[in-house]
């Protein structure tokens, strides 16, 4: 696991540079994201050349996060692993740290590289790293990287602190005066859609850790977890023969999903149809649509002048083609949004207005109790998922039916989330299908029941 004491010290840079350079050498490695996050999978994918998962133990209990891990790491047939852990090593909602990376390390008995930003500190430094040593639960720790060093002399003061007083070797010093920094927004990175030269940038991290860093050090500690053999393995998914076509928006806008919410559908059933929802300007023939997360605000001048497929949704929607929404898609069916002093429609499903505010309304994990029997959830089901975003729902009198009670987060009201309207679901909820297993059974069968309508309507 690549971790840090902080968020923004260096983790996701460090962690590309090592998935590529051992995809140079050809070797095999499977990589995962502590955490709920779309982003850095997606920049793992890239410089992996190979699937990037996440693990979360609160989203998805302890049980399930280890049978994910089990069948993905697996899946290469003897490829090493490599975990990007998220925020602080430390960090995480339960007060013992089980749900932090520190938890996710012990839990996969997996050895911890620490990036350090070792700006504004000097033999001090042994004392952060310390204090990662001896937090519960204790994560084993083999090694730092130091980034943003100053110069050799500064290095190599940390390092002789780290060395003699917390027992692991410096891996790595990273120079200050080095460019790689990927650019950040509100959520956290840009998408990998939205960087032109994300090819260029992490072939250079590559570079910088062989250059920086031991990687021959690093390659060992790989080794030197402890074999999974004798390990409880993900039970294996029986896949059913298409016999649906589920719509995706696919494309720079919204390209927020998680692989195995894909591989679910498709193992129920749906052959997948994706959508460029910025090109296209109508909707292929589809049995259901899926619309997930993204950055629809980033692109609604493009969004708001395709008006052939914002009508061609709309008009799907009122013929109940079963569609489910999250919050980019959320807003993708509002009728109106206001961004950065301008107002955009959109499609109008909804009679809700969107506005964006500077603060989050939204970003954490979600509780959620359903307060309804619907096609999509059954009364008083529990779900866990996530949000993330700075997006507000401006309510119109006379509300929508609810599918949640909010227990905790923000939702669409701070009381409610997930919007029903005949056979459509939007809410600003992020669910993964390890959390929520019964969602991609739904969804194909409420598109198998619209496609038998469909047919029998045309006899």
């Amino acid at each position: 696991m690549i971790s840090a004491p902080h968020k923004s010290a260096g983790k996701t840079t460090v962690t590309l540079g090592i998935l590529r350079h051992l995809a140079n050498q050809g070797i095999a490695v499977s990589s995962f994201k502590k955490g709920p996050d779309y982003i850095d999978p997606q920049w793992h994918r890239l410089a992996s050349r190979a699937e990037s998962s996440n693990l979360d133990p609160w989203l998805m209990g302890r049980e399930a996060s280890l049978d994910l891990f089990h069948a993905k790491s697996s899946a290469g047939n003897g490829s090493l692993a490599l975990i990007e852990g998220n925020h602080g090593l430390h960090d995480g909602i339960s007060l013992d740290g089980s749900d932090s990376s520190a938890g996710v390390a012990r839990m996969l008995e997996t050895p911890v590289v620490l990036v350090v930003d070792s700006r504004k500190m000097n033999r001090g430094i042994a004392a952060l790293v310390m204090g990662m040593q001896v937090m519960s639960p204790k994560a084993d720790i083999r090694g730092v990287i130091l980034n943003q060093v100053k110069s050799l002399r500064h290095a190599e003061k940390q390092k002789r602190a780290i060395e003699q007083y917390c027992r692991v070797p410096v891996l790595g010093e990273i120079p200050s005066d080095n460019e790689l920094v990927i650019s950040e927004r509100h959520l956290g990175l840009t998408t990998v859609a939205e960087t032109a030269d994300a090819e260029k940038f992490i072939q250079c991290a590559a570079e910088m850790v062989e250059r920086y860093c031991d990687m021959q050090a690093l390659l060992t500690l790989f080794h030197e977890a402890p074999a999974m053999a004798g390990r409880r393995r993900g039970s294996s998914r029986k896949h059913v023969a298409a016999r649906v076509r589920i719509g995706v928006f696919m494309d720079a806008a919204f390209c927020f999903y998680y692989p195995e919410n894909l591989e679910a559908l498709r193992s129920n059933g749906a052959e997948l149809v994706f959508i460029n929802s910025l090109q296209e300007n109508s909707l292929p023939d589809v049995d259901a649509l899926y619309l997930g997360g993204g950055f629809p605000e980033s692109f609604f001048e493009v969004l708001s002048s395709n008006k052939g497929m914002l009508k061609d949704v709309r008009e799907r929607i009122e013929g109940d083609l079963p569609v489910y929404a999250e919050c980019g898609g959320l807003i993708y069916l509002c009728r109106n949004a206001t961004y950065e002093g301008k107002r955009y429609q959109l499609a109008g499903v909804f009679p809700f207005e969107i506005s964006f505010g500077e603060a989050p309304a939204g970003h954490g994990y979600l509780d959620l109790k359903s307060r309804e029997n619907s096609p999509w959830f059954r009364k008083g089901e529990c779900v866990k998922a996530h949000e993330f975003h700075y997006s507000r729902v401006l309510l119109p009198a006379g509300l929508h039916s609810f599918q949640f009670d909010v227990m905790r987060g923000e939702g669409i009201t701070g009381k409610n989330d997930g919007a029903l309207y005949r056979n459509l679901f939007a809410s600003f909820a992020h669910l993964h299908v390890v959390a929520c297993p019964l969602w991609a059974e739904t969804f194909v069968s409420l598109a198998s029941e619209y496609k038998a309508r469909e047919h029998r309507s045309r006899l």
